[in-house]
């Protein structure tokens, strides 16, 4: 069985989604599955921000067929890491854990991968340098990750 990892951010469609799909291109799929989620329901069933999209295909990553979600305490108990990509959506996602176990699945990206700054920056309200950032940083972080994930 595949581990199952979640990225989750505020809306789903600017830094989860980026970060599902650059994880998503580098790990075999049989062996990692990835998904994302955000903690606010704005956006549910429409595709990724036109900038993460556009930043992604840069880099030869195809995520125009996401659809955004909302995530549900249910996801606790279908993924085995649950990524946020900054404080205040760490803090909503703690907020609804049940127990424990819950709460161990429950990491902030950066910090998880050892990357100075801690959290990866909301780029909605900026322009597409904004964007290209955020990817850079998201693509360290699941480089690094990547010896976690396989030993799991």
């Amino acid at each position: 069985m595949p581990v199952k990892v979640l990225m989750v951010c505020l809306g789903n469609i600017c830094r989860s989604p980026l970060a599902e799909g650059i994880l998503k291109s580098k790990v075999n799929p049989s062996e990692i599955f990835v998904d994302s989620a955000g903690t606010a329901g704005y956006h549910i069933g429409k595709a990724p921000d036109p900038r993460s999209i556009e930043v992604a295909a840069q880099a030869g990553i195809d995520i125009s067929l996401q659809k955004c979600r909302r995530f549900t305490p249910s996801d606790f108990d279908n993924f085995d890491y649950i990524f946020a990509m900054d404080r205040e959506n760490l803090m909503h996602l703690q907020d609804l854990t049940r127990n424990s176990t819950d709460s161990k699945k429950l990491y902030l990206l950066l910090e998880e991968a050892g990357i100075p700054g801690d959290e990866v920056p909301d780029p909605y309200y900026g322009g597409p340098g904004g964007f290209q950032e955020v990817f850079r940083m998201i693509d360290a972080a699941t480089d690094n990750l990547l010896p976690l994930l396989y030993r799991s």
